[in-house]
């Protein structure tokens, strides 16, 4: 736990490092550009007050204005949200949304450990933490993170087994996620959630799986069938016993076997006659 947050501490210095470094860099514009500032703001004074309409922009709640002054990032990082001031032909800026978004990994043919072919695709959240560095870093961070996505999914599940793929999908969503955010921290994005959505197994990888689960409950059915036939007999055995210690006792099993044909099957009686009764006619 200490080793985590050891990791997040430094990765926030560094951060906050890189951020400084590209804030602090319209302190070297030089005379030229300090004389090109002077020149935009007495246009801006000599044009008021139709000069306002251009120097006055707004920015929405979920957005972040990141200014540049002569190419170089103004000091100060991004501005937002509501109203900022900037100057006339050497300010502009670029608007970043702060948004949450969302995209569908494509599904990607993986050859896992033990060597099975299977199709998995996936979910992936992530919002611009740093506006800054989203901007000043990478040409397109959407796109990069959504190749790098791909290229991590491929990559971890190739180290997993079939078995591991289908039952650890937390543990799997969880590995990613961290390996997405520790990417993609350069470039000012937080990788929220990653989730694993479905496995496409091939059609005879899934025939044989589901010949093999058959097989097995059969052989399970079977053991199940035998145990009850081995305590029946046991049972029965014991009952053998009980019964030949009392004679009086077959002749109640006697009755109550005609007590239930009677009740089940009344349109036909069998009635059993003791042996020893027959052999009292015989002697005779």
């Amino acid at each position: 736990m200490d080793n985590a947050e050891e990791k997040v501490a430094m990765r926030e210095s560094k951060r906050r490092e890189r951020q400084s470094a590209l804030e602090d860099s319209d302190k070297d514009i030089g005379l030229c550009g300090w004389l090109l500032v002077a020149l935009s703001i007495l246009l801006m004074l000599l044009t008021l007050p139709i000069s306002v309409w251009m120097c006055i922009k707004i920015v929405k709640e979920y957005e972040r204005a990141i200014i540049f002054r002569l190419g170089r990032i103004l000091r100060g990082g991004a501005k937002g949200p509501g109203l900022f001031f900037i100057l006339p032909c050497t300010d502009s800026f670029i608007n970043v949304d702060m948004r949450t978004i969302t995209f569908d990994i494509p599904p990607q043919e993986v050859l896992t450990k033990d060597s099975v072919t299977v199709s998995v695709d996936g979910v992936v959240y992530y919002r611009v933490q740093n506006a800054t560095l989203a901007v000043a870093n990478i040409t397109n961070a959407d796109a990069a993170t959504r190749l790098l996505a791909q290229t991590t999914l491929r990559n971890v599940l190739g180290t997993k087994s079939l078995a591991e793929i289908l039952s650890d999908r937390e543990e799997i969503a969880h590995s990613m996620q961290s390996t997405l955010d520790d990417a993609t921290d350069d470039w000012g994005i937080k990788v929220e959630r990653v989730e694993i959505k479905d496995v496409k197994l091939p059609v005879q990888l899934q025939r044989a799986m589901a010949a093999e689960a058959e097989a097995t409950r059969e052989a399970r059915a079977k053991v199940i069938a035998a145990e009850g036939e081995m305590n029946a007999s046991r049972a029965l055995k014991e009952a053998s016993l009980v019964i030949s210690e009392s004679p009086s006792g077959l002749q109640l099993r006697y009755l109550q076997t005609l007590s239930t044909i009677a009740a089940e099957k009344n349109s036909t009686i069998i009635f059993p006659l003791p042996m020893e009764m027959m052999q009292a006619f015989m002697k005779r």
